[in-house]
């Protein structure tokens, strides 16, 4: 049996990830279309707590497609996390008579959700919103994408710089639990290594690469790790591999939080509009409990108890193959 859903809401929470206003721009056009009253949460669940709740219209979400971060705002709520913080956020959504949520965010924010909707048996769908790509049931997280582009661009451009002064550049991207910008920004950009934190590489290995591509006459050299990963950060690496090997000048890059901002790329505004576009109609068909994720081509339901306890994401096996033979 369908429910009978009139009024929807949606927020996005944690971090930021580029593409999120292309998702909250298909939520509310899509529920709009479908004869749905619509809502946008301020500040992620921290509005659900505070009652910072208002209405949407199809005008409230013009001209946001190409902006970074989220119009909505976000934010971390420990509150939410507590028995009583979940029950003073649904008696919000009651008194808005909302009878339905979509939240865009990472694991913290569907391990919220899911929780959500178990204690007060409310319709909740989510969207992977995180540029680390580590959710399970969607081969691309929003913003994903534009996080790699933004990454290429940056170490093109210290690359230059690498070249004109024979320096070796370590230079460290996000992924603390997960390679996959470290992995394929390093492939983009002809890295001589990467560090990655599924993959234990000794600092006597990498020094290895590294004095291989000195021997055969490298200009300039590029490491690309994952601030996941166990040695420690770049500045860690780059210290003991320095005592080692003098070869090049040292030089280390933290690319950090400009890897979340810039407007999103054309493949994370039409990605996020799909699933915005998909977890509407989904709740309407009556799915709950549900991630939208994208699969192949299509998009796909995985239950939030799968999303979040299955293992999010394995790296590809010739992508790690081919950072060692092209990067001779």
């Amino acid at each position: 049996m369908k429910p009978n859903i009139k009024n929807i809401a949606v927020l996005t929470s944690g971090g930021d990830a580029p593409g999120m206003n292309a998702c909250i721009r298909a939520v509310v056009r899509t529920g709009i279309y479908n004869g749905i009253n619509m809502f946008g949460v301020l500040q992620g669940y921290q509005g659900l707590i505070t009652n910072n709740i208002i209405p949407m219209d199809a005008r409230s979400v013009s001209n946001i497609i190409h902006l970074g971060g989220t119009v909505l705002k976000t934010a971390r709520c420990l509150e939410f996390k507590t028995d009583e913080g979940m029950d003073l956020a649904y008696e919000h959504l009651k008194l808005h008579q909302i009878d339905a949520l979509v939240v865009i965010g990472g694991d913290g924010t569907f391990t919220g959700a899911r929780r959500f909707a178990q204690r007060h048996h409310i319709n909740v769908i989510a969207i992977p919103g995180t540029i680390d790509n580590d959710l399970y049931g969607s081969d691309f997280t929003l913003g994903y994408d534009t996080a790699i582009n933004t990454v290429i661009e940056a170490i093109d451009k210290i690359r230059d710089t690498a070249d004109s002064h024979d320096r070796l550049f370590f230079v460290e991207v996000m992924g603390r639990d997960s390679g996959c910008i470290a992995l394929r920004s390093a492939i983009a950009c002809g890295a001589e290594a990467v560090l990655l934190p599924e993959k234990a590489t000794s600092l006597d290995e990498l020094i290895k690469q590294l004095e291989v591509g000195a021997a055969t006459k490298k200009s300039s050299s590029i490491v690309i790790v994952s601030e996941g990963h166990k040695q420690g950060g770049a500045y860690d690496i780059a210290k003991h591999v320095k005592e080692k090997f003098n070869h090049y000048d040292t030089k280390v890059t933290i690319l950090g939080h400009l890897q979340r901002g810039g407007s999103p790329s054309s493949f994370d505004r039409i990605l996020g509009s799909r699933l915005g576009y998909a977890a509407v109609n989904e709740l309407l068909k009556g799915s709950t409990q549900q991630m939208v994720g994208l699969r192949g081509n299509d998009i796909r339901l995985t239950s939030l108890d799968e999303a979040l306890t299955e293992h999010s994401f394995k790296l590809e096996s010739d992508l790690l193959e081919m950072t060692k033979v092209l990067s001779i």
